[in-house]
């Protein structure tokens, strides 16, 4: 049954799903693929609201698939509803990742005619902690290769970045601000302790760049004319290979006046390369470190990572058809 990627795209977007809340346009892809002669199954995805929460898996037998392609199915907010012109699908997911759904179901539809043996994994919460790729990586089906999907402009990355996520906190005594004598600023700590972080050297990778540190949330206090008892900041730094001389360096940083905290760490990553394909670098943070049983995995999908996460995500439809033929091509290059 042929359908129109296109369309597919747009009724996707057009199913609002914000992380935690994918229940919907999974039931949608578990019909879809169904119709298409796809073999679909649920992976249920704990939630502690008890909300329904699932991966969409599909292959075409009950065999091993040698090859899986997957992304996510989970968008930032806020929802846009799609619209399109002459050159562009525009809408919250176009591009990251419901374009590139619909791209690798093209894709495995052509790959299964042409006799490849392949899988869809279509998951839940890559955004906000990559908890559906945690529940797919106990049920592997043992595929030797796993194509991820996130917009790289049609490109093969050859790495990815990982992630340091810290809250650096300090403490200190309440006072009256009149009679600073007898407390005890956090916030003053905590400032002292974030200028000697943002001095920290970060490592540099020749074939892939800097790592970089970015302070993206600042609370604390109670009032102008109160000495603050206590005070946090959100870090994040984005890794260009280990991470254990940063975390040292975090902590030796912030000293007596602020603890360091690591709530998050996605590893460094480095990719397959194929000869004559371009590529490129990501410097975000992906599902793959949570898919490690899979297969060797590849980072691959049309449009911008420029326009993800705005108000002016799309994605170019000549894109959309080029990635179907790459996705395509990539699965025969790997499993001949």
């Amino acid at each position: 049954m042929p359908f129109d990627p296109i369309a597919l795209t747009r009724q996707l977007v057009d199913i609002e799903s914000i992380s935690e809340n994918e229940a919907a346009v999974g039931h949608f892809l578990y019909k879809f693929l169904a119709e298409h002669e796809f073999r679909p199954e649920k992976m249920p995805v704990p939630h502690s609201a008890n909300r329904e929460r699932f991966n969409v898996y599909a292959g075409i037998s009950a065999d091993a698939p040698d090859i899986v392609l997957s992304t996510h199915m989970d968008t930032v907010p806020p929802f846009i509803p799609s619209r399109e012109d002459g050159e562009f699908i525009h809408g919250r997911g176009s591009c990251d990742a419901k374009g590139i759904i619909a791209a690798q179901i093209a894709a495995a539809k052509k790959l299964r005619a042409l006799g490849v043996r392949v899988g869809l994994l279509f998951v839940a919460g890559e955004e906000r902690g990559s908890f559906g790729a945690r529940e797919a990586n106990k049920q592997p089906k043992g595929s030797r290769f796993l194509i991820n999907g996130e917009p790289t402009d049609n490109r093969l990355a050859v790495a990815s970045k990982g992630v340091i996520n810290a809250i650096v906190r300090a403490r200190g005594t309440m006072a009256h601000s009149a009679y600073p004598e007898l407390g005890d600023s956090a916030i003053h700590k905590l400032i002292a302790a974030l200028y000697r972080i943002l001095q920290i050297q970060l490592p540099v990778n020749p074939e892939v760049g800097p790592s970089t540190l970015n302070i993206g949330l600042l609370q604390g206090g109670h009032a102008p004319n109160v000495i603050a008892d206590e005070a946090s900041a959100t870090l994040l730094v984005r890794l260009v290979g280990p991470s254990d001389k940063i975390r040292a360096a975090l902590q030796d940083a912030a000293g007596n006046d602020a603890e360091v905290e690591v709530t998050l760490e996605i590893p460094f990553q480095k990719f397959k390369r194929l000869e004559g394909l371009p590529t490129m670098v990501a410097a975000f943070t992906t599902d793959v470190p949570a898919l490690t049983n899979w297969g060797e995995p590849l980072l691959l999908g049309p449009g911008s990572i420029h326009v993800a996460h705005t108000p002016h995500e799309r994605l170019a439809k000549r894109d959309l058809f080029d990635a179907i033929d790459l996705y395509t091509e990539v699965a025969q290059r790997l499993v001949r």
